[in-house]
């Protein structure tokens, strides 16, 4: 496995992919993902757990930095 370059890269909000803080956005920029399924994901998992990811949402929403 190859890497462009040794310099890890930066987790942050989405600009341009953001609905309502760009956290979805942000994951699925990092990882090369499309962000409607990371969207669907997030909503399907907060469902199940009762709530709890929309807390994790939160957090990373007040935690992560924006561009």
């Amino acid at each position: 496995m190859t890497f462009e370059s040794d310099k890890p890269r930066e987790f942050t909000l989405s600009s341009s992919q953001k609905m309502i803080g760009g956290v979805c956005g942000g994951v699925a920029e990092y990882f090369g993902w499309d962000v409607n399924i990371v969207r669907l994901a997030t909503v399907a998992a907060t469902v199940v757990t009762g709530g709890t990811v929309a807390l994790i949402y939160l957090a990373a929403l007040m935690l992560i930095p924006r561009r």
